[in-house]
């Protein structure tokens, strides 16, 4: 006696047991094929670069952190002078509240409300101002990057490089696999 779930049908219950004949199939292929991969491992080359040590210790990637920290600095003085700019207007407020009149006083502080929401509308527009230009710089870096792997890749014979920390992809490599130095090297000669 089988116990029903609802009113399935019989067609419902072929389904059922269709899909679990495809799923012990599909883990006895699995299992069938880890066992011919370690067998087979030495035909498969692979390497791993690890993108943020070839940003930090190429010319190349000094150079585009360096336009990137400029243009971030340049947009934080933007914004700590508007600050500075808004505090000055809010002491001021403070400081003449009890001399200016309901009106005048109203006024002001009218005044203070736009300029803080036009700071803040400022702020954002030059957080993404920011993020648009991090995302430029890096992405140009990283088709510089992709290219010198491919190059180092193809002299080394390897058939896949997998990037290191990405999104946390590569838990663990042996060091051997790391392709981080003959990159960072062939930066270097490209750059002279």
């Amino acid at each position: 006696m089988e116990l029903e779930v609802g009113n399935r049908s019989g067609r419902a219950k072929q389904a059922d047991v269709l899909v679990s004949r495809v799923a012990a199939m599909a883990l006895l292929f699995l299992v069938g094929g880890c066992a011919t991969t370690s067998s087979t491992q030495g035909s498969v080359r692979l390497g791993v670069v690890d993108s943020q040590k070839v940003l930090n210790e190429t010319d190349a990637g000094k150079k585009a952190m360096g336009s990137l920290n400029s243009f971030m600095k340049n947009r934080q003085a933007l914004i700590e002078l508007e600050e500075k700019e808004l505090k000055r207007m809010e002491d001021d407020l403070i400081k003449q509240a009890s001399v200016l009149s309901a009106n005048a006083k109203k006024d002001r502080e009218e005044q203070l409300r736009r300029r803080a929401m036009e700071f803040q509308q400022k702020v954002s527009d030059l957080n993404r101002e920011v993020q648009e230009k991090q995302k430029e710089v890096l992405e140009a870096f990283r088709e510089k990057v992709e290219k010198v792997v491919a190059k180092v890749a193809q002299q080394m014979g390897l058939l896949v490089v997998i990037e290191r920390g990405r999104a946390g992809s590569t838990v663990y490599n042996d060091s051997s696999l790391d392709l981080s130095a003959r990159v960072i090297e062939e930066f270097g000669k490209e750059a002279h």
